[in-house]
């Protein structure tokens, strides 16, 4: 497996050892991780911290020319949130783990112009159906349903 997208579930996994939902991401930048983070959404309270999200709140800010060259790693299709502030950014790469347990706004990053990858990985999908499973009620707050 991809030691970045490995580096996301990693971070999915925190974030559900944690009690959160278990998304993870990584922003990788030159071969190296700059920013990671994880779903907190449960744990700090905030209508905002998606993995993606915290990943970019990792990095901290960083010139134009840096998130142009960057390749950001989720283990979950990125919601229109997250989606938009890659798209805000430059971000012109995304490897994403699944998106069977939910579809994000892919098309909306691909018509922008970023290439959008689909893994269909396992480890990533078991994540999510297990949680889903487990966890409903949270699992659909946090989708905004």
């Amino acid at each position: 497996m991809d030691k970045f997208m490995q580096a996301a579930i990693e971070e999915a996994q925190k974030g559900l050892a944690e009690g959160g939902v278990p998304i993870g991401s990584v922003l990788v930048h030159n071969g190296k991780i700059i920013g990671r983070g994880h779903n907190r959404r449960v744990q700090s309270g905030s209508p905002i911290l998606h993995g993606e999200m915290d990943a970019f709140a990792d990095a901290g800010r960083q010139p134009a020319s840096v998130y142009k060259a960057c390749t950001i790693y989720t283990t979950l299709s990125p919601c229109c949130m997250c989606s938009g502030a890659i798209e805000l950014y430059g971000i012109p790469h995304v490897i994403v783990g699944e998106n069977q347990t939910f579809m994000g706004a892919e098309e909306r990053l691909r018509e922008a112009g970023v290439k959008v990858d689909v893994l269909q990985d396992p480890t990533c999908i078991e994540l999510m159906t297990t949680f889903i499973a487990e966890k409903p009620e949270l699992w659909f707050e946090d989708i905004g349903e």
